[in-house]
């Protein structure tokens, strides 16, 4: 899913080259799964919550990373019916549905990365070494990476999926 997201997320204009210098990465590892007792059973910018239910003969699902809430200044109660939103449920919300989701909280820890941070690991700038290089290699060939289409690293030979984010 996270390749999906990355390269193939038709919400999202693709990223421009020259907008490489402005990105900032962040993920989200998600940890610590416990089931809640209720909607309501989880503490807002310390859990993420996954909700689950169904409504006539429809399932409905969605989740919000556990800074979401916080971030938006909901408590509780708001941020359980963004989240219903969210899943696609435009009807009412009231108790009785309320007490038929299903509740999942976790934790996350995240870590973020911007493009100056990326240069700084990596010790070189790939766009500058980009636009220096020549699109041939010594054969005249056209370098296209593997056959696979994926870009060689210089690390053993092992191929990147993204020449800009080799890990």
């Amino acid at each position: 899913f996270a390749l999906t997201s990355a390269f193939r997320d038709g919400r999202f204009n693709p990223i421009a080259k020259h907008e490489l210098p402005h990105l900032r990465v962040a993920v989200s590892l998600l940890v610590n799964y416990e089931e809640c007792r209720h909607v309501h059973d989880w503490v807002i910018g310390v859990h993420g919550i996954i909700i689950t239910f169904r409504h006539g003969s429809a399932d409905y699902s969605a989740t919000y990373l556990p800074e979401v809430a916080q971030e938006q200044g909901w408590n509780q109660e708001e941020a359980v019916t963004s989240l219903i939103r969210k899943a696609g449920f435009y009807g009412e919300i009231c108790a009785n549905l309320l007490r038929g989701v299903q509740c999942t909280r976790y934790q996350s820890s995240k870590r973020r990365l911007t493009w100056n941070d990326y240069v700084l690991i990596q010790g070189r700038d790939p766009l500058a070494q980009a636009t220096s290089s020549s699109p041939s290699n010594q054969d005249g060939q056209r370098n296209s990476g593997t056959a696979s289409g994926e870009a060689s690293s210089s690390s053993g030979g092992r191929p990147n999926r993204c020449p800009f984010f080799p890990w």
